[in-house]
């Protein structure tokens, strides 16, 4: 279902758009991390006498969803505006996001070795003693936890010179992280639940990775400064310049930390002039690193951005920076990666009194980590555990598990040797497009570093990555 309106609209053959813009979606999507969404989401956007467009004056954008596999309900509203102080950009959002079967892989990506097929399911087959003294058979879900995330942001530009612009901004989180939370699967008469101690957190937890005061959750108060760069035709899907940004952002509270942020971003222009518009090749160089602390656990995933282009801002992994692997699939305090992509325009038309384009993306990324995320206590726990050896760690727990044979692969949960290698995806998207802002994206990738692989990745939400 698509609904859409506009009000005073100019008759002109140029593109133009006065006044309001709305657009609304259902949220009937699927990813193999999260399962099928169901909710709307949508933008509003007022364009006034369309002397901003393609740029809007104002534009709100919110969500409200839930997904049938991990349980995860989102709310989210958020409004940017360049135009709303003069000379100076504002963005700032709310959101609410409770995970009652949130995935944990591990630290530093390809280090922690993902066996999903055999531990993340909900096959009734595979099961695990309740405790050593009760046996009631129990569910595996080893990558299992929990957390609810409430931030609250607000970001703020204002101009030095043409193209140029200092930026500042403040983030409040409040985090409550733990055991899985789950409502238990009907098996016959007899409902089973998931093992909460059987899990890669609580291994975690027993080997002193993640501390006592932080496997609860805490807060985080988040000061950003930098300057932006940007010459950018326009800023949903630009057909020409340059977007940069440097900024250090670090947090006031508990676990306080410094980071560095670095994004570069261009969009050149291909002159084959095609009826729906020239095709653009971007590309992303990124680097973000903790330069001093350390960042807690539930603070590791997130990827500061300055002006949010969706909803959130996680990685390293998914829709955010590498495409085709899992959901924070990459924890680490130093990352560096590149998006590259060709997006081309296959046709527009106007219906409605909208105006409307399809265009498709084949892309290309890769990063690799920069800064291992404690990497001096995972060695230390190595040296205290009788069944770790050549660094490499294991959950003998699992041997408990029926139906599975157990080698040395399948209780790996961690191989040191692994945390530089490079990590690249390759994929194609589709997208559409209503009055050069609200765009729809559906993206498929496959990742081609076979450890990480996910299988066939599916990302479908609203706008361009980068």
């Amino acid at each position: 279902m698509f609904l859409a309106f506009a009000q005073d609209e100019k008759k002109e053959e140029k593109e133009m758009k006065t006044g309001w813009s709305f657009g609304v979606l259902p949220t009937a999507t699927y990813s193999v991390d999260n399962g099928f969404q169901a909710g709307l989401f949508g933008d509003v956007y007022y364009y006034g006498d369309g002397s901003t467009y393609p740029d809007p004056v104002h534009k709100i954008s919110w969500e409200g969803s839930y997904f049938t596999h991990s349980h995860r309900m989102r709310l989210y509203l958020a409004y940017d505006s360049k135009y709303l102080i003069p000379n100076m950009r504002v963005n700032a959002s709310v959101t609410y996001v409770t995970d009652p079967l949130y995935t944990f892989w591990g630290f530093n990506g390809p280090a922690s070795m993902q066996n999903y097929d055999i531990w993340s399911n909900r096959d009734m087959t595979r099961t695990i003693p309740a405790s050593a003294t009760d046996l009631t058979p129990t569910n595996i879900n080893y990558y299992g936890m929990s957390r609810d995330m409430l931030r609250i942001l607000a970001n703020v530009q204002g101009q030095i010179v043409p193209h140029l612009n200092w930026a500042a901004g403040i983030n409040f989180w409040n985090w409550k992280v733990g055991s899985m939370r789950d409502n238990g699967v009907k098996d016959g008469d007899v409902k089973r639940y998931y093992n909460t101690n059987a899990t890669l957190f609580e291994r975690y937890k027993t080997l002193g990775l993640i501390h006592e005061d932080e496997a609860k959750g805490g807060n985080a108060l988040e000061i950003n400064a930098g300057v932006v760069f940007d010459t950018r035709d326009m800023e949903a899907a630009p057909n020409k310049g340059i977007w940069a940004e440097a900024y250090l952002n670090g947090n006031v509270l508990q676990h306080q930390y410094l980071k560095a942020c670095m994004y570069f971003r261009h969009y050149i222009d291909i002159p084959i002039h095609i009826p729906a518009g020239d095709p653009v090749f971007a590309y992303r160089l990124a680097w973000q690193q903790t330069l001093a602390g350390e960042t807690p656990l539930y603070m590791i995933q997130n990827v500061p951005l300055l002006v949010q282009r969706n909803m959130i801002s996680e990685g390293f992994g998914s829709t955010n920076t590498i495409r085709g692997i899992r959901e924070n699939r990459i924890l680490t305090e130093g990352f560096a990666w590149a998006n590259t992509e060709l997006r081309i325009k296959l046709v527009k038309f106007k219906l409605f009194n909208q105006y409307f384009y399809v265009a498709v993306n084949p892309f290309f990324d890769a990063g690799i980590i920069t800064k291992p995320y404690r990497a001096a206590e995972i060695q230390a726990a190595m040296e205290k555990e009788l069944t770790a050896k050549e660094g490499k760690l294991y959950d003998p727990t699992l041997a408990t598990l029926p139906g599975v044979k157990i080698d040395e692969n399948t209780n790996l949960i961690y191989d040191s040797s692994k945390v530089k290698d490079v990590i690249m995806s390759a994929g194609a998207g589709l997208k559409i497009a209503m009055n050069q802002n609200f765009i729809v994206s559906a993206e498929f990738a496959k990742c081609l570093y076979k450890p990480l692989d996910a299988g066939l990745w599916i990302g479908i939400g609203i706008n361009y990555q980068f």
